[in-house]
């Protein structure tokens, strides 16, 4: 059954990264929805790897805690490289402010979570394929 959630999940992740990758050349046209389509697409590759390590915690109430989750879930596998975890904490905190503040956002900010999400896609494609996971 955890395969089928990682493809759901994984799916979703790919899903978004295409979208964002679509359009991050037209910032003038498209200000937000490349970021927050990053930001998603990296909480979807989060909950893929949180449930192909045993989570069973993934929800869509609180994504800052997914964080640490994540975290335990590597070192509880000895993962050498968990730096990614920090990726999607510095992608997730910036959600709300993207997704709701009044102010404008800059358009160099908008493309550094573009390439973090990015460097956080690709991470968590190398995790999913060293560790093993089910369904990756």
């Amino acid at each position: 059954m955890a395969a089928v959630q990682v493809q759901h999940f994984l799916g979703r992740a790919r899903d978004f990264l295409k979208g964002m990758d679509l359009l991050k050349d037209d910032l003038a046209e498209f200000k937000f929805s490349p970021a927050l389509l990053g930001i998603h697409g990296a909480i979807s590759y989060c909950d893929a790897l949180r449930v192909g390590l045993g989570s069973g915690k993934v929800s869509s109430d609180d994504h800052q805690s997914a964080t640490g989750d994540l975290k335990s879930l590597l070192a509880s596998r000895r993962f050498d490289r968990p730096q990614g975890a920090d990726r999607l904490g510095k992608l997730l905190s910036k959600k709300s402010r993207i997704a709701y503040a009044p102010e404008a956002t800059r358009e160099d900010e908008i493309k550094q979570i573009i390439q973090d999400a990015e460097r956080f896609a690709a991470w968590a494609e190398a995790a999913g394929k060293s560790l093993k996971i089910e369904g990756w």
